[in-house]
């Protein structure tokens, strides 16, 4: 099988091009962790198969997988990277693209450097606030009837934090951490899978950890479902970008800091869409037996 591994700010995949390696269903989720495995395989946050469109309203399909061979909804690193992928080996000559994933339409602008892509734009669309929608199982009834999930208190591991919760097509809680906790040296290995799994999120859920700079900066790490934690997470940087603007804490367009570099997110309340902007790299590309 043919391959192209790429990353955005750190987040790293395995692409294919699923109009020219036809791989059946049942035998992606052991290719996908056989190929996301940094020891045994190429090693990657996970595997993105890219498919054609055959109803005309998009250019292309992301098919993504995470790296313990389950399906995910979204991925904001991943679909730039696919952008990048299409124009680059000469799949479209469009600059301004639709990329569907799990059939959700993302709407994409390129930005050029020497007739490859550089830069990528994603419209990522309205965040879910909804609690039911993201999903959000809370023990009260009201606020499961409440419009959104603020600052609302969960106990990991006897300890209360307060997270905000979005889905920008997967879901996400949102953790700000006091300033004198050091996000570096933060427990996240050991606190991210008791809030990936906790009894509030029915499917899991991905889990961003956060400090504020400024108004329009902040730190972040994330644990990622089905990963663990990785470099940077597009969806991630949008929830959390959502997150600090509901709660007051940073302006409408913020620079978000992730382990693996740097994205830009800003929230058009007026249009109620999340415009996200980052690089998109390839690394090597090979052939593996599979």
């Amino acid at each position: 099988m043919h391959f192209t591994k790429m990353e955005g700010c750190g987040n790293d995949y395995v692409y294919v091009d699923g109009s020219k390696e036809i791989i059946h269903m049942d035998k992606k989720p052991d290719i996908v962790r056989k190929l996301s495995d940094r020891h045994f395989g190429i090693g990657s946050d996970g595997v993105i198969f890219i498919n054609k469109i055959k109803d005309g309203n998009a250019d292309f399909e992301m098919e993504m997988w995470n790296a313990d061979g389950t399906r995910s909804e979204m991925c904001g690193n991943g679909i730039r990277c696919v952008a990048k992928f299409v124009y680059d080996k000469g799949l479209t000559d469009k600059t301004s693209l639709v990329i569907t994933s799990f059939g959700k339409p993302k709407y994409i602008d390129l930005t050029l450097n020497n007739n490859k892509v550089s830069m990528v734009k994603v419209n990522m669309g309205a965040p879910i606030l909804t609690p039911s929608e993201i999903p959000v199982k809370l023990p009260e009834a009201s606020a499961m009837e409440s419009d959104n999930v603020i600052s609302y208190p969960i106990s990991v591991l006897g300890k209360e934090y307060k997270t905000t919760c979005v889905s920008m097509g997967n879901p996400h809680s949102v953790v700000f951490l006091d300033d004198n906790i050091d996000l570096s040296t933060f427990e996240l290995e050991k606190i991210g899978p008791e809030f990936e799994n906790h009894e509030y999120f029915p499917n899991r859920i991905n889990a961003e950890f956060v400090h504020i700079d400024n108004r329009q900066n902040v730190h972040m790490r994330v644990w990622e479902r089905g990963t663990g934690e990785t470099l940077a997470c597009g969806t991630g940087c949008c929830a959390t970008a959502v997150a600090c603007i509901l709660n007051g804490l940073t302006d409408n367009k913020i620079t978000i800091h992730v382990l693996g570099g740097d994205i830009v997110c800003e929230w058009d309340r007026e249009k109620n869409v999340i415009f996200m902007t980052g690089p998109a790299t390839t690394v090597f590309e090979g052939d593996i037996d599979i």
